[in-house]
């Protein structure tokens, strides 16, 4: 439960943070929407180093699936812009490969 919430929190930052550099640099927002998107992102470098795997490359290999996912939801829920069925197909594909990467039996 841990590592899920660990990689939602980290998902919700890194996707946010960007969110707001986003929404100032091309929607001409004020500076300080990329002063704290920026802040929200190095939130984000942290954030993955609590997960207890103790491989950073299969850590942020399987965020990457989580990631996936996370930003479907943002853009389907901020963005109003609806996932496809391709994008759910591949999404479930993401999360099966984040299982193996996770969980898959290793000597």
């Amino acid at each position: 439960m841990r590592s899920l919430f660990l990689f939602l929190a980290a998902g919700l930052a890194e996707i946010g943070g960007g969110y707001l550099v986003w929404l100032w640099i091309r929607e001409s927002k004020p500076w300080w929407y990329g002063l704290v998107g920026a802040a929200v992102l190095i939130l984000y470098g942290i954030i993955p180093t609590l997960q207890h795997f103790p491989s950073f490359g299969r850590v942020y290999a399987a965020y990457g699936g989580v990631f996936i996912i996370l930003a479907l939801l943002w853009g389907w829920g901020i963005d109003k812009n609806t996932p496809d069925l391709y994008d759910w197909i591949g999404a479930a594909l993401c999360l099966v490969g984040v299982s193996v990467i996770l969980w898959a039996p290793r000597s």
